[in-house]
């Protein structure tokens, strides 16, 4: 399941953007619409999580299902593997979290029950030592994962959460709800560090621009980037929503910096380009959007011929650091750098998984 330092090398060019074609690959097995996609942070391994109550296990070289892995009763609507890539979390509307054992064969190890309605989102919180799931039951719950006892409960918003995810540091959650608000949200707390009111319809997502997007998107908004004067891993949000658009936040003053508009459709996915130089989104109109930060124009579109995307993954595992890191790790000390992986994939309602690498 590891690349070969060939593969490694053609994959890991800091500039590579998706061509304008069709996927490298499309995944099918599931048997009904597939909701999340997370990528394992050492191997070639991706996760896929469905409407058909399970998880599939693909190695995206190859595009081959290594196993289905089954114990939810009802859809599952979210996944996510740990930072060392040995458990994987899952979130379903059962009600239940269950962590799987990736070195033992994906054994199903513990289960997390208190939730009072479907389970939107779950994620490590970094450290791995406790996960965050959000809900239906309008609150979000942050677990421990030795003992799967609930430490604490948050109920930010008067409707159904729909997504709930850490800030780097692990402090923070940027958060996006039915009621038409995203916030960001302290966890020690409770409280709410920011909230932020635009967008006229439901917020389906909202995720932390990464510190090494920082800089670009003060170029795109006139600002130096010296001028933050705190953590600039946390200074500003990204949110989509069925409005069809796309709203940058500054989370000291709550306020929308720049809105970004193409979509034809709900914009559920969001990630940004491991350079910091672009944000990708996906949309229920069957495209792909990459957009340039420094102008905020859309500078490619995917189409995927499927109407339904559902959530959107750039691959997580890395060349030159010997495994995995995020926009916001640190650098290896070495003389390669640390880069990850070109592979993006994206889940899709007409039961598959698209893949595009170079």
């Amino acid at each position: 399941m590891a690349l070969n330092p060939a593969s490694m090398n053609q994959r890991s060019n800091p500039d590579w953007l998706p061509a304008v074609t069709p996927p490298n690959l499309v995944l099918t097995g599931h048997r009904a619409n597939v909701n999340a996609v997370t990528f394992h942070p050492r191997y070639s391994v991706l996760v896929s999580a469905s409407d058909d109550n399970t998880m599939k296990v693909w190695d995206w070289e190859t595009g081959e299902l290594e196993r289905t892995l089954q114990g939810h009763t009802r859809r599952v609507s979210d996944c996510d593997f740990d930072s060392k890539g040995k458990y994987l979390v899952s979130g379903s509307h059962d009600l239940f979290i269950k962590l799987w054992d990736v070195e033992n064969g994906y054994k199903n190890v513990a289960t997390f029950r208190g939730h009072e309605h479907s389970i939107s989102t779950c994620r490590f919180l970094p450290g791995d030592a406790r996960i965050v799931s959000a809900s239906r039951d309008r609150t979000i719950r942050v677990w421990e994962v030795a003992t799967t006892h609930c430490v604490k409960v948050i109920k930010p918003h008067d409707d159904w959460i729909r997504t709930a995810l850490p800030s780097p540091d692990g402090r923070y959650l940027a958060t996006s709800c039915m009621d038409h608000t995203a916030r960001v949200i302290e966890i020690e707390t409770g409280a709410t560090k920011a909230e932020f009111r635009g967008h006229n319809n439901v917020v389906e997502n909202a995720i932390f621009v990464p510190r090494n997007a920082v800089p670009t998107i003060c170029e795109l908004l006139g600002l130096k980037a010296g001028s933050i004067s705190e953590d600039t891993s946390v200074a500003f949000v990204v949110t989509a929503s069925r409005d069809q658009k796309i709203k940058i936040w500054d989370t000291r003053s709550s306020q929308c910096l720049h809105t970004l508009v193409g979509h034809d459709g709900w914009v559920h996915g969001l990630v940004f380009h491991p350079s910091g130089q672009h944000l990708f989104s996906a949309a229920d109109d069957g495209s792909i959007r990459i957009w340039d930060l420094k102008t905020g124009r859309c500078m490619r579109k995917l189409d995927t011929g499927e109407r339904f995307m559902s959530s959107l993954a750039w691959c997580r595992q890395t060349t030159g650091g010997g495994g995995a890191a995020e926009n916001d790790g640190p650098e290896g000390q070495g003389a390669e750098p640390v880069r990850r992986v070109n592979v993006i994939a994206s889940g899709c309602w007409d039961y598959t998984v698209k893949i595009w690498k170079p």
